[in-house]
């Protein structure tokens, strides 16, 4: 029997992070970790790759759509094969898993996983302006057992107890651990354990958020600095921004915009060809993110290989 946890938070909390700090909680057990996101190519799935884990990803939309589900479901009957002590999601930012109780509750499609649970990682600076405009970011905390307030160190005061206000507000029961980095400890383990939830309460799966996705083609011309002053003309129109892009004076660097602030650093990964020199750029309805990002092009002509 594999024990199958699930880390959901919106895009930019930290779950890439956390699942490094959480995966040391099983040492020496199995591992099986299944990596969701929306990109054209896997970001996430690189970055955890070298873990000691079995890693699968599963890219283009949410594992809890219709677009994505048969695909999900096929990963988690082939996973009996690998016989995992404990398997690991991590959903898309974007995911809305209001009924992974209920997939799970059907034992006879899915005999040898026990659900243990769902962690929600929240952004402690972001949260309250996110919990207003982005529904999955509900839908994500009615759908679990513990609450990761993550990025502490970051967030002011005032920025803290709002967010904490509003996890009171809507799930009072939720258990809530705070922290910075997405380090953990076993407590979160026993307080996954000590969890209690109806599944018949439970929503059905549904579709995200309408969702705005576009795929920016870069040339290695492009300098580190040029990347991230292109990236920071349209980064407020957006949820996030992220990929591995070959530059001219850092060679291959991973870029990661979320909020207001945008990364450029070098990466030492070896990163396949075909996942290096795009960036997905992640937004919603009502964001004028691809006229943004094509009047930054504009800056950037001769690097900016294609918009799609």
């Amino acid at each position: 029997m594999s024990r199958l946890y699930l880390v959901t938070g919106f895009l930019g909390a930290g779950k890439t992070t956390f699942l490094k700090r959480f995966l040391r909680l099983f040492a020496g057990q199995k591992l099986q970790l299944i990596v969701n996101e929306f990109g054209k190519e896997g970001v996430d799935g690189e970055l955890l790759a070298g873990l000691g884990a079995y890693l699968q990803e599963i890219s283009g939309g949410s594992v809890f759509c219709s677009c994505r589900l048969d695909q999900f479901e096929k990963v988690l009957r082939q996973s009996a094969d690998i016989d995992a002590d404990v398997i690991l999601v991590e959903a898309s930012g974007l995911s809305d898993p209001t009924g992974v109780r209920r997939l799970f509750a059907q034992t006879d499609r899915f005999p040898h996983i026990e659900y243990m649970g769902g962690v929600c990682l929240i952004d402690a600076v972001r949260f309250p302006k996110l919990y207003a405009t982005a529904r999955t970011c509900v839908k994500q905390l009615a759908s679990s057992d513990v609450a990761v307030i993550n990025k502490v160190d970051r967030a002011t005061p005032e920025q803290l107890e709002a967010t904490r206000a509003l996890l009171r507000g809507q799930r009072p029961d939720l258990p809530v651990i705070e922290t910075s980095f997405g380090e953990v400890g076993p407590g979160i383990l026993e307080l996954l354990a000590q969890s209690k939830h109806d599944p018949a309460a439970e929503m059905p799966l549904t579709a995200d958020l309408t969702l705005r996705k576009l795929n920016i083609h870069i040339a290695s011309t492009i300098t580190s600095y040029d990347l991230r002053k292109f990236v920071e003309t349209f980064i407020e129109d957006t949820f996030r921004v992220k990929g591995f892009i070959e530059t001219a004076d850092a060679g291959l660097c991973l870029v990661d915009g979320v909020g207001n602030v945008c990364t450029v650093e070098g990466c030492a990964l070896e990163i396949p060809a075909e996942k290096r020199g795009w960036l997905t750029v992640l937004s919603g309805a009502g964001m004028p993110v691809k006229k943004a990002v094509k009047d930054a092009a504009k800056w950037y002509s001769e690097a900016i290989l294609a918009i799609e």
